[in-house]
């Protein structure tokens, strides 16, 4: 009797702490925003090809640890298809910017670095990290800079300097949300 009750002990501890976390395939979200005009006004948008691989995981940080996300820069959607064409066009395909990779690299506790690859260069971004039972937020800001992408800048600057008043900023804010099931 005592060997059964130790046993069926051990199998439920074993439950207890051997919980799944895997992300929800079809809500997972990248924002960006873009700045432009001397006033630094910001323009939001997303990208409508956005692949998440990941393995199921015990916590939420694991499973932040183990995800990787691809990102098809042709599928830009900022709510305006004309705007949309001129960043595949005079932006993302000026340097042949086809895509955009990120994995994350280290989690502590309110934050992250994210190493994100773009036009060949890889950078490690320093992100903050907002979590609850069911999403996880990380944001951060990219200089453009940094990813060789001055020539792709200069030229959307120049494709929209009506609209811009002249001035695009090299920095972009993102936020990456990422919606969890956790049992």
């Amino acid at each position: 009797m005592k060997k059964t009750l130790l046993i069926l002990a051990l199998g439920l501890s074993t439950s207890l702490f051997s919980a799944t976390c895997k992300y929800n395939a079809d809500s997972n979200t990248l924002q960006w925003t873009a700045f432009k005009t001397p006033a630094k006004v910001g323009v939001k948008g997303t990208f409508d090809n956005i692949t998440l691989n990941s393995q199921p995981s015990s916590s939420q940080n694991e499973l932040l640890l183990s995800s990787n996300v691809h990102i098809v820069t042709a599928d830009v959607n900022s709510n305006n298809e004309g705007r949309d064409a001129k960043l595949v066009k005079s932006f993302f395909h000026v340097q042949g910017v086809k895509a955009i990779d990120a994995k994350v690299l280290k989690v502590n506790g309110k934050t992250a670095d994210v190493e994100i690859s773009m036009n060949g260069t890889k950078k490690v971004v320093p992100m903050s990290l907002t979590s609850t039972t069911e999403s996880m937020k990380l944001n951060g800001t990219i200089d453009l800079g940094d990813f060789k992408m001055l020539p792709s800048l200069e030229a959307i600057t120049k494709a929209c300097y009506e609209l811009h008043k002249g001035k695009t900023w090299q920095d972009v804010d993102l936020e990456f949300t990422i919606n969890t099931n956790c049992k």
